[in-house]
């Protein structure tokens, strides 16, 4: 707003109510205690408003203002820099630091953090540096608040924690701020560990703790899923007396989630007096997997306590949905989704895709993926997972063909993706073909991928091409791997093959349970029971069992879960004999050399 347009008549406006009762205060107060007046210079004053201005969001009233003060000091330049970044114009912010270079005005140290935390926010390295060499020019190097900035900004940028490290070691007087953004760096990067080993130095120095580093070190415990650690830390959290700061305690129920303990975090959310929608959603995103029926629980509770659920909520209860295979309750809460106005998230969208495909309802899948204004890599992913669980793997590829015309660059979870498609479609060339096609993305194949090729080979009874690619692997196969070509070995009955696999398997001391169940199927199929009886031995022995057979299924509004071998099922003999007879006219014929146990007629042969 310009000078002339301010001393306009025209362009008056009433004084509102909120701005005259504080200037009759303002009155009363001086004419009771009659203060001398000191006006304030009018740069000062202007300085004030573009300050106002900034905090308001006003960004483009703000920089008229600025360009039409005829003084500018160093104060009114960092309110500029620290106004743009802190509204996350970064390069204006940079702007506005050169231009302040070349009209000779010297920064200060809060125009250096303030510029600092732009050249963060643009990735910048190159400015960030340039930067670094202004505060050494000027002796600001040494100030605290230069010192943090570049502390941050190289934790964010640097391909290292080195450089943070280096500037971290020089700080003579470390601050709260100091170790927590250190802290920050090592988590962020995903190595707790050295997250964790920071946060002690920091106790050991005797350093003042705040909520900020307690919620960053929870987090890094989180990060390795480690539950001793997360013990010792909720230990220090009472002992600190931030037991009762609601972001701590958050990050406290996210880490025993993370942890796999589940009680213990259900115990603390209990425990909270105060609670916000960021918790309920913690707790019932830790259950979503484990115990997706707990996680609809936990998100009805929610509802009826009056708090309003958002996106983060209905992402994890659209996959809890889609885990039990809900597709009534789905479909509710996509209904819920849309009569709240949060269908044009794409997050949502990704959960409603995965969901309605766990659901078998496939069609609705690629609806709601065809509707979207735009997609990420997660949802091309998401369909394409969707199409090959069904069986559609020309679909897959084509989606696949689709998703790289349109600029998104494939991933390794992308191509798992595509090879399961390929998979169990039966494409055994386009698989390969895709396989190949990794090396011009510049993604690396790992166990995982070399376990959906191995699969595919196995499924079209290419068994020896597995194991040739196995045995020409540049990484050392795992037991995932060696698992893949074993199935087929047993599925294609190639004995030979399978006695050379299954000595790979127990070399590799496998820890899954459903290696030793495949393993033990097969010398059970040979008839080798003191073979079948040392491998089930070994299973026990590493604490393992193979997860039991589960399915779920809707009756009415009752859900009903139904676990292999259990007899207590109402009507179950009748509900299987109903099976075998459906089986038996769709031409299904059983194979009977799977089972893991010795029948009675093979205990009287031996």
């Amino acid at each position: 707003m310009s000078a002339k347009k301010l001393l306009s008549t025209t362009h008056y406006q009433p004084i509102p109510k909120v701005v005259l009762n504080s200037l009759r205060r303002v009155r009363n107060c001086v004419a009771q205690r009659n203060p001398p007046f000191f006006a304030k210079d009018p740069s000062v004053l202007s300085t004030d408003l573009v300050k106002s201005y900034f905090e308001s969001g006003l960004v483009k009233e703000a920089r008229v203002l600025f360009d039409e003060m005829p003084h500018r000091d160093v104060v009114a330049w960092t309110t500029m820099i620290g106004g743009y970044s802190s509204n996350n114009y970064y390069d204006e912010s940079w702007a506005v630091f050169c231009e302040m270079v070349r009209n000779e005005k010297e920064p200060n140290e809060f125009t250096l953090s303030s510029v600092l935390k732009a050249c963060k926010g643009m990735r910048s390295l190159s400015h960030g540096a340039s930067v670094h060499g202004w505060a050494i020019k000027l002796a600001l190097d040494a100030s605290m608040y230069v010192e943090n900035a570049l502390l941050d900004l190289y934790a964010t940028c640097c391909s290292s924690m080195d450089d943070a490290c280096m500037v971290f070691r020089h700080i003579h007087a470390k601050n709260e701020v100091s170790w927590t953004t250190l802290i920050t760096g090592f988590t962020h990067r995903g190595d707790g560990y050295s997250g964790l080993n920071v946060f002690r130095q920091m106790l050991l120095e005797g350093a003042e703790l705040n909520p900020f580093s307690f919620s960053i070190a929870v987090r890094a415990c989180a990060s390795i899923g480690s539950q001793v650690f997360g013990l010792q830390l909720h230990a220090s959290v009472i002992k600190h007396g931030f037991h009762s700061n609601l972001p701590v305690m958050n990050s406290i129920i996210d880490m025993y989630c993370r942890c796999c303990c589940l009680s213990e975090g259900s115990q603390c959310f209990h425990e909270m007096r105060e609670k916000d929608v960021i918790t309920w959603n913690t707790l019932i995103a830790g259950y979503e997997g484990p115990d997706s029926s707990e996680a609809l629980l936990i998100y009805s509770k929610m509802e009826s306590q009056g708090f309003q659920p958002n996106c983060f909520t209905f992402t994890s209860v659209t996959a809890a949905s889609g885990n039990l295979a809900l597709m009534k309750c789905g479909q509710q809460i996509h209904g819920v989704i849309i009569r709240r106005g949060l269908e044009g998230s794409m997050g949502l969208a990704n959960a409603l895709i995965d969901m309605y495909a766990k659901c078998g309802s496939i069609n609705d899948s690629h609806r709601i993926f065809i509707s979207m204004s735009h997609r990420n890599l997660l949802s091309w992913t998401s369909m394409m997972i969707g199409f090959g669980a069904h069986g559609h793997g020309r679909e897959a590829i084509k989606l696949f063909n689709d998703m790289v015309r349109s600029g998104v660059r494939p991933d390794q979870i992308v191509f798992m993706a595509v090879l399961s498609a390929c998979s169990h479609a039966g494409l055994v060339d386009e698989g390969l073909r895709y396989f190949e096609l990794m090396g011009e993305y510049n993604v690396t194949p790992s166990h995982e991928v070399y376990g959906c090729v191995v699969d595919l080979l196995g499924r079209a009874r290419r068994v020896e091409e597995a194991y040739q690619l196995i045995e020409s692997m540049p990484l050392r196969p795992d037991e995932s791997v060696w698992g893949a070509l074993l199935g087929a070995c047993r599925a294609h009955r190639h004995k030979k093959l399978g006695k050379l696999v299954a000595q790979r398997v127990l070399d590799s001391k496998p820890r899954l349970a459903g290696t030793y169940v495949t393993l033990s199927n097969i010398y059970a199929a040979e008839g080798k029971w003191g073979e079948f009886a040392r491998v089930r031995k070994l299973m026990r022995g590493i604490g393992s069992k193979k997860e039991t057979g589960r399915s779920w299924t809707e009756v009415g509004n009752q859900i009903f879960s139904v676990i292999a071998g259990d007899k207590t099922v109402p009507r179950v003999h009748e509900i299987l004999g109903l099976l075998i007879w459906d089986m038996k006219k769709a031409g299904y014929v059983p194979n009977l050399d799977n089972s893991d146990r010795p029948s009675k007629r093979n205990k009287k042969r031996r």
